[in-house]
């Protein structure tokens, strides 16, 4: 059987290096880089603008060149403006599903049942609480749902100690 006969299987896990800005000054984004995908969260993405249509094209490029094609993306509808239910992205529909779950997250989904969830840090969010927050994020032993993520690393020194003793 020649190599081009053997069907190519996306990887199922996270690339080890994909922390990076995905278009400079715009948005970021960092995976977790463990081969478990046991967490909550399998990573973080700090768009910076509330405009989905010109925010979520550069994610799915960077995503669809590690991961494969993303068919869907989940949306909290609160947390985007105006939010269309599909994208053509370089050729490639990808459906967006929008509920108001206001979990803080990005749920995107390749081939048929194949999700990775995202921290989404809030467009006004400061470097340092971004940078804070995409870290716990990403971490292997992350435990913490990303709202609790959120208001640990963005509201203040009282929301970082109520967070440390709870």
């Amino acid at each position: 059987m020649a190599d081009s006969d053997i069907p190519h299987t996306p990887p199922l896990l996270l690339p080890d290096a994909i922390h990076h800005a995905i278009q400079p000054g715009v948005a970021v984004l960092r995976l977790e880089t463990t081969r478990s995908r046991e967490g909550p969260l399998d990573g973080a993405w700090w768009p910076r603008t509330r405009d989905i249509g010109a925010e979520l094209p550069a994610l799915i490029r960077v995503l669809t060149g590690h991961l494969g094609p993303i068919t869907r993306v989940g949306v909290d509808a609160y947390a985007w403006d105006g939010i269309p239910p599909r994208l053509v992205i370089d050729g490639q529909v990808v459906h967006l599903d929008s509920d108001p779950v206001g979990d803080d997250t990005v749920l995107i989904t390749r081939g048929h049942n194949d999700h990775f969830t995202l921290l989404v840090v809030p467009p006004d969010t400061t470097a340092d609480a971004a940078r804070e927050a995409m870290a716990r994020a990403v971490r292997a032993d992350n435990i913490t749902q990303a709202a609790q993520i959120l208001v640990a690393t963005t509201h203040g020194p009282e929301a970082s100690a109520a967070d440390a003793e709870g």
